[in-house]
């Protein structure tokens, strides 16, 4: 909400500069978002009145004026602005005036024709964008009168952002009731004038939904002139409180609702027929909105209609057949409370908001409704004329809100703040918020006001003390308790370790949304079904994301398209996919899953621009290197695996002591085209829960002999991976065999066309002597019997 600090302060006046003010409203719960001042600074400019504006004898684009600005003497001033005419009033900046920027002004000649100032635009005063010509100023404008002074402009607009809980806040009484009571300053309300009808008109009310609007009242004002100037002052707060000015009528009834927080609607009377129904709609009912939108209500909204059609959506718009215009010279003024659970969701559910329905939704004074419609007839009777009927009121009093008595333990009180107060300070706090307060001695029972409609509980009672006592005031000593250090068990890896680890082979750690688009989840992880949310924040992050991929793979895009070649990306978090009932752990939702994943991403070269070693891209085996060294030292087997996100043949399952745990591989051609990815990323994603289990730490003795070391090449079929090989060899392998490693694959002349040949170097030690030369030999024959069997393999001679 936006509003004029000047507006404020006529109605309470703390002595608070602007900066303070805006802290105490913030540490009260009214968050201010933003102050800034209405106009810029600028000094020298003046209210004058053009005496004569003659034709610049040699230019034709500009005027010689005579202008008066209360000094005796006419001023001659050049002007270019088109409308400038005689007896227009306007700003004038003299001689030795500062405009905005710091522009001086200073006597000149133009096209020979001296200039004692300038006559000034609203854009050059920095009031706004206009620059179609002066500024034109109201006629009763005093002539030589500061124009600061005059239009009000050392002022400040404060924007403040409400909790949804504070509606009686709304509104400049509202706000300035904040203030009065935390300022101890003295508030003075609104001037109210029961206005006593003049004429018998008057209009029938009949409340057909009365939960939904339990009193409404109305009044007919005939003989008004809708094409009265709206004052300026009234047009400036408005304004200033970012409505625009439309005409004087509609004016009015937003200045009522900013001042007092009620909304209001004029309908023209003679556009009425009967009596006025508060009704919900009939079948096929359609309604033509101000806004030009044509609207088919739903059954639970409700309508304000008489006795031949609908004419309004109730608390959120009126109707374009029955609102007013610069013809009407009869109204109708409404003044209504409407249910909060009767107007919420309606406006949006239309694809618009009001400034009614953001009142009404949050909840309204329901004894506000009167002294709103007596102020709005006030004003429009001394803006527009005409002549008021009497107050028409229809109401259910079963069904108005009712304000039940809250109880509040002062013991309580002080135990959740922390701080002494005693029962009269906490009953005063309570009072000075229009709370009525009795005191039965152990407790006080509290009764809140009509416009508060936050207060149910004790809590919120705790909560008003605690603001009005300024949270400022309430002590935050540090904590005192006895602390223990937990146990941190050795076979658990914490996740700030794995992720330190990946940091550590040159990844950077990434934050993706769980909510992505649903065409990632079809092109990435053949996801026909994913977890779909109920209300998405936007249309490309309506379901959850069952992988980590997808995002790594936008990080990447986001970072091409930026010129950044080398990505190396990593991120661990939930991931959410579906579950038939009966499988789901503890603490799952039934009929889905949230693992926990870890994923990376490298792409473009394999390591930073360097003179030491050539550039080369990353390859599948820079990666894989990657994810055995995050598992270290638990081995890692891999299978080829087929995966919608990953190149055919060029991906891999990734197995922990049998168990599959993730997959590794390359981006599929379509994805890498389709996102311009460039070169095609190298990707992993493995459950995180492996990857946090770890190896419990082992003593043992460290040899002092010598290591044999034997070399074995072992001709296999080509359809025996390496893993197979060395898994074969490893579990034939006696207690001396320290060392079983890969460290070269061969095919070609020499083996057999189906076959390939790989080369492992195998080192035996003991710790208590030296091998002989026998022993060795025993072990490697019985490695070469034992892989012979299990994988096909013999001895390359």
């Amino acid at each position: 909400m936006q509003f004029s600090e000047n507006w404020l302060r006529t109605f309470v006046n703390p002595p608070l500069d602007s900066a303070a003010l805006a802290h105490l409203l913030t540490m009260a719960g009214l968050e201010v978002e933003e102050t800034r001042p209405v106009a810029p600074p600028f000094s020298g400019v003046v209210v004058a009145r053009i005496v004569e504006a003659e034709k610049h004898p040699d230019a034709d684009k500009l005027k010689l004026c005579k202008v008066d600005i209360g000094a005796g003497a006419l001023l001659q001033i050049v002007c270019g602005a088109p409308n400038a005419a005689a007896g227009m009033k306007v700003p004038c900046a003299k001689v030795g005036a500062r405009l905005p920027g710091d522009f001086a002004i200073e006597a000149a000649k133009l096209r020979g024709v001296e200039s004692f100032g300038m006559l000034c635009s609203a854009r050059e005063l920095g009031l706004s964008d206009e620059h179609a010509g002066l500024l034109a100023l109201p006629e009763d404008a005093p002539i030589g009168a500061d124009l600061r002074a005059y239009l009000d402009l050392d002022d400040t607009r404060f924007e403040i952002k409400l909790t949804p809980n504070r509606a009686d806040c709304l509104s400049l009484t509202g706000i300035a009731r904040e203030v009065a009571a935390l300022a101890g300053a003295p508030f003075t309300p609104a001037p109210l004038t029961l206005i006593s009808p003049t004429t018998d008109a008057r209009r029938a009310i009949v409340l057909d939904a009365p939960r939904a609007c339990p009193r409404y009242c109305g009044r007919v004002i005939g003989g008004v002139n809708a094409k009265a100037p709206t004052p300026g002052w009234m047009k400036e707060r408005l304004r200033r409180s970012g409505i625009r000015s439309i005409h004087a009528l509609v004016d009015i009834t937003n200045y009522v609702m900013l001042e007092l927080g009620q909304p209001l609607h004029a309908f023209d009377n003679a556009r009425l027929s009967g009596a006025i129904h508060v009704r919900l709609p009939r079948p096929g009912e359609e309604l033509l909105l101000l806004n030009e939108q044509t609207v088919k209500p739903a059954p639970d909204t409700l309508l304000i209609a008489d006795e031949a059609r609908a004419l309004a959506l109730a608390g959120i718009m009126g109707g374009e057949e029955s609102g007013v215009t610069l013809e009407t010279t009869e109204i109708f003024l409404e003044s209504a409370f409407f249910a909060p659970e009767a107007v919420a969701g309606r406006a949006r559910a239309h694809g618009f908001s009001s400034d009614a329905s953001h009142r009404y939704e949050r909840g309204v004074d329901f004894q506000l409704q009167r002294p709103a419609i007596e102020r709005a007839t006030q004003l429009i009777l001394d803006i527009c004329g005409g002549v008021a009927g009497p107050v028409e009121e229809a109401r259910s009093d079963a069904d108005l809100p009712q304000r039940g008595e809250v109880r509040l333990r002062p013991a309580r009180a002080r135990q959740v703040l922390g701080i002494e107060l005693d029962d009269g300070v906490l009953r005063g706090l309570l009072e000075r918020v229009y709370l009525q307060v009795r005191d039965l001695v152990v407790e006080l029972r509290v009764t809140p006001p009509a416009f508060r409609f936050d207060i149910e509980i004790e809590e919120d009672l705790i909560e008003e003390i605690a603001r009005l006592h300024g949270y400022d005031n309430i002590p935050a000593p540090a904590p005192r308790a006895g602390l223990s250090m937990l146990a941190v068990p050795e076979s658990a890896r914490t996740d700030w370790e794995v992720r330190h680890r990946l940091a550590g082979r040159g990844f950077q750690e990434v934050v993706n949304f769980a909510f992505v688009d649903e065409a990632w989840e079809r092109d990435f992880c053949a996801n026909a079904q994913p977890v779909r949310l109920a209300n998405p924040i936007a249309s490309q992050m309506s379901v959850m994301r069952s992988s980590l991929v997808p995002g790594l793979i936008a990080n990447l895009a986001s970072n091409r398209k930026r010129q950044q070649n080398r990505v190396r990306v990593f991120e661990s978090g939930r991931c959410f996919v579906r579950r038939a009932d009966g499988e789901n752990g503890a603490g799952e939702v039934p009929g889905f899953a949230q693992p926990r994943r870890l994923a990376a991403l490298a792409a473009g070269p394999a390591l930073p621009e360097q003179w030491g070693e050539a550039a080369r891209p990353v390859d599948f085996y820079d990666l894989k290197g990657d994810l055995e060294a995050l598992f270290a030292p638990r081995p890692l087997a891999f299978a080829p695996v087929a995966a919608p996100a990953l190149h055919p043949g060029r991906a891999a399952a990734v197995f922990l002591d049998g168990r599959r745990i993730g997959v590794i591989g390359e981006i599929h051609p379509l994805w890498v085209q389709r996102h311009e990815l460039g070169g095609a990323p190298i990707v992993f994603e493995v459950d995180l829960e492996a990857a946090l289990a770890a190896v419990r730490p082992a003593n043992g003795e460290i040899s002092r002999m010598p290591a044999a070391l034997r070399d074995l090449a072992l001709v296999v079929p080509v359809s025996v991976s390496a893993e197979q090989a060395l898994g074969a060899l490893r579990a034939a392998a006696p207690e001396v065999v320290r060392e079983i490693s890969l460290f070269d694959v061969y095919q070609g002349r020499g083996v057999a066309p189906g076959h390939k040949s790989l080369a492992f170097r195998i080192s035996m030690q003991d710790t208590q002597r030296t091998l002989e030369d026998a022993e060795v030999d025993a072990v490697i024959s019985g490695l070469l019997l034992h892989v012979e069997r299990a994988v096909g393999g013999r001895l390359r001679v």
